[in-house]
């Protein structure tokens, strides 16, 4: 794709962002404009996937710096509207079918898609990490040595590749021969010498007819098909052969050589940036700084003239040079005239709490219930209407036809430094000010006869104390970050995990319509519905600190499912995509590791510490369910309740400047206590059997459209996705058998059935002996499935988390309200 392209899709997104922002309400309730909410939540999530791309792709540095703005702001305002989304739908799935039919998109073109920018921006402190880890664990002798050999020449491996293939031909010919040999023994007819010399020359001819006639028969059976296959080619009843396709393979390659630009473009800026700083550094930081205090210093005597008083101040917090223009011509009072009004205002609080009466807890639940019906107001809106205005003044009418090659341009670096330098030259100047004012405020009572008067810091000591949050002990001060990571890897806490993707958890998305929230069961879901909400709470809100800091807070995740339902594999790619540190806290792996109480200490202090200072971080815990299980079995030597007290006050103490989260994977999670579960983990998933569109695609399908195939319909499908990765699949083979028979599996259990079917061994005969539905069926059928009584199970524990127990506190309110309504008719139709 060329500079225009990408050009032109900056326009269509800024239009298609103009229109979302345009239909933004000023204040909504979750409930009755659901609606609306759900068409916004859907416009941004195809807004951001749009601007991932382009942000991917922009090669000049100005306009890439803008994109990125808005797409950390449009992830923001996704994550704002799902939080309101989930509690109009009192449902962690947020269905949107209504929308997606209106819009006329599929539930694939509304899944967010992970930005790859924000880590690729960390792609060296990844690297560094990892070999870190890999450093350590060799020390310690946990990797296994990789023998390293010199790389052969092409000399050497065309010998070797000779010998073994003359080698393997020798083999072939002497077993052809000896075949050849017996079968002539057996054959071989019993004459005399006399008939001997007629009878092989009639054996000769006969011979030879024959296999003339079979011979003719074949080529003439293979014209047959080939002109057969080339028939059904050409009306197009069976795919044609799969082909490497250049020109996707020429455009990974322009993505690539346009991210190397990019890399190059943006030193240039940021050399730029330096010079033209310390430019204006040198020629007009003096010149600016004197026109900003003459400004304030006229403002100070120009309302001393107009009031007789000298003006408040306004602090540091509140920049003076900036309130300047709203504060020329008002009447403001003196600063020592503000005692008696917050004298009166204590007593009137005090009055009011002793005479009010405290209110019921019924209006509390009222108010508890509005409240949660009011639509979060946005922090990310705002930002998005700048974006876009910035966008208006600089990019939409801008003639870049003497700018092909994507340079930065100076002006617009000399505008943005100016207003940043002014902005810091807008606090000295306050500071300045303040001290000149307080000096003034001394000379003008003098001048009336007043004693100046010291100001109580009693308040401010209050607030402070108020403000001030108790601050944890450090039990390792004199320590570097790196031996506290070398350590907890040494110790096995710190893991490395494998490189696995969101993208890599096949599964399709349901395309429900919505729920009432308080009427029936809330729709089914699906394995896709996962990965989105996956994405939602543990992704997107730990890419950046400013969307970890301004988004509504999820510090921990409980994922429970049966066994190979894929909870480690989501906990991989939840790593990788966002490029996290893994501790893990599995009851199984800290046994014998930091004994007693002041060990667990130690070990909670570490991990907390480190875990803030390698942010983002992930803190994981398998079997999440065992510290909080009613009776431990006498054979578990792992200690599990270990951590039950420490769990809840470490999560607690999560803040929103903290860029840690706990994810706990658990597959029986009934057999802990709810109550102490529920006070660790915030959110509750579910991880379900895949269903029949998840596990199943047309084999011709994929044929058709080749072996990495983008297209929607096989894009999430298990079987096809598992078959294609192994071997070339036919287009004879029936997927649809093998996904019908698979129902009540796991992924895992049929990621094992086709590793095990399709060995080395077994892809050679692949050709001659192709693939069979029923040598799948076969092993599959070892494996266990989910049983009715694990379902079961499931599905009673997951009635009494908490947001399905809201969900049915709420349809059982409704039934009563109908039934009392109901009630009320028959008796006013009995008067």
């Amino acid at each position: 794709m060329s500079h225009k392209y990408y050009d032109e899709q900056f326009c269509e997104i800024q239009d298609c962002l103009v229109a979302t922002l345009n239909s933004e309400p000023a204040q909504a309730d979750r409930r009755e404009n659901r609606q609306l909410l759900a068409g916004l939540y859907v416009r941004y999530i195809t807004i951001a996937n749009k601007l991932g791309t382009c942000v991917d792709q922009m090669v000049q540095p100005q306009k890439r710096l803008l994109l990125r703005k808005l797409l950390e702001a449009t992830l923001g305002r996704i994550l704002e509207l799902k939080t309101d989304l989930v509690e109009a739908d009192l449902s962690e799935w947020t269905h949107c079918g209504d929308i997606l039919e209106d819009l006329r998109i599929t539930p694939n073109d509304s899944e967010l898609e992970i930005p790859a920018c924000f880590r690729r921006e960390r792609e060296q402190e990844i690297n560094c990490r990892k070999g870190v880890i890999d450093d350590v664990l060799n020390k310690l002798g946990f990797t296994d040595e990789v023998d390293e050999r010199l790389p052969m020449s092409e000399q050497q491996a065309i010998l070797v590749i000779q010998t073994h293939e003359r080698a393997r031909q020798g083999r072939l010919r002497a077993q052809f021969m000896k075949e050849i040999r017996s079968m002539k023994d057996k054959n071989k007819p019993v004459v005399t010498e006399s008939e001997g010399d007629e009878q092989q020359l009639g054996v000769n001819l006969a011979a030879a007819v024959k296999i003339q006639k079979i011979w003719r028969g074949y080529m003439a059976r293979r014209a047959t098909r080939r002109q057969k296959l080339q028939e059904m080619l050409l009306i197009g009843m069976i795919p044609p052969p799969k082909k490497r396709n250049e020109e996707i393979e020429k455009d990974l390659e322009n993505q690539e050589r346009r991210r190397q630009l990019q890399i190059q473009r943006q030193e240039e800026y940021s050399q730029d940036i330096k010079k033209i700083r310390s430019h204006l550094e040198k020629t007009q930081r003096g010149p600016v700084l004197e026109q900003l205090s003459d400004q304030v210093r006229n403002w100070f005597h120009e309302f001393k003239a107009q009031t007789g008083t000298i003006p408040e101040y306004t602090g540091s917090e509140r920049s003076a040079s900036r309130q300047m223009p709203s504060r020329q011509g008002t009447d403001s009072e003196t600063s020592k005239s503000t005692p008696g009004s917050s004298k009166e205002s204590k007593m009137t609080k005090t009055r009011a709490s002793k005479s009010g009466k405290e209110p019921k807890a019924a209006e509390d639940v009222e108010d508890e219930e509005d409240w949660r019906c009011k639509a979060i107001v946005s922090t990310f809106a705002p930002e998005l209407n700048v974006r876009k205005e910035e966008y208006e003044e600089w990019w939409r009418n801008k003639d870049e036809s003497s700018n092909p090659r994507q340079h930065h341009y100076k002006h617009i670096i000399e505008h943005e430094q100016m207003t940043e330098m002014e902005n810091e030259l807008r606090k000295v100047v306050d500071e300045m000010m303040k001290a000149e004012l307080m000096l003034l405020q001394d000379a003008f009572d003098k001048d009336r006869g007043h004693k100046s008067k010291k100001k109580s810091s009693k308040k401010s000591r209050k607030a402070m104390k108020k403000g001030k949050k108790k601050k944890e002990k450090d039990l390792t001060p004199d320590r570097t970050t790196q031996s506290l990571f070398e350590e907890l890897v040494a110790n096995g806490i710190i893991k490395r995990y494998p490189e696995v993707w969101m993208q890599d958890f096949r599964g399709e998305r349901s395309f429900h319509p919505p729920a009432a929230h308080n009427r029936g069961k809330e729709p089914p879901f699906d394995l896709g519905d996962i990965r989105q909400v996956l994405t939602e709470y543990c992704v997107v809100p730990l890419l950046s600190a400013r969307l970890h800091r301004n988004t509504p807070p999820i510090k921990s995740v409980l994922l429970a499912g049966p066994k190979g339902s894929g909870k480690d594999m989501l906990l991989h790619a939840i790593c990788n995509e966002i490029g996290a540190v893994l501790f893990d806290l599995t009851p199984a792996n800290i046994v014998g590791k930091y004994p007693g109480k002041s060990g667990l200490i130690m070990l909670i202090h570490l991990v907390v510490k480190v875990s803030r200072l390698l942010q983002p971080s992930v803190i994981y815990m398998d079997n999440a369910e065992r510290p909080f299980v009613k009776k431990v079995p006498k054979t578990d030597r792992t200690d599990p309740k270990r951590l039950k007290k420490d769990l809840p006050k470490m999560v607690k103490n999560f803040g929103t400047e903290d860029r840690v989260i706990l994810i706990g994977a658990t597959n029986c999670p009934w057999e802990s206590d709810q109550k102490l579960l529920q006070q660790v983990y915030q959110k509750f998933l579910i991880i379900p059997r895949p269903k029949y569109s998840s596990r199943y695609a047309s084999s011709r399908i994929l044929a058709a459209f080749g072996r990495d195939t983008p297209n929607d319909r096989i894009k999430y499908a298990i079987w096809t996705h598992l078959l294609n990765r192994h071997m070339p699949v036919s287009w004879k083979f029936d997927t649809s058998v093998v996904s019908k028979i698979s129902d009540g599996y796991t992924v895992g259990s049929i990621v094992s059935t086709v590793k095990e079917v399709i060995t080395v061994k077994r892809m050679l005969q692949l050709r001659i002996h192709p693939l069979s539905p029923l040598e799948l069926v076969n092993a599959l059928c070892k494996r266990t499935p989910v049983y009715k009584e694990e379902d079961e199970a499931l599905e009673l524990w997951w009635s009494k988390v908490p947001m399905v127990r809201r969900r049915l506190r709420a349809v059982e309110m409704l039934i009563e309200e109908e039934e009392e309504m109901m009630a009320k008719q028959a008796n006013a139709k009995k008067k």
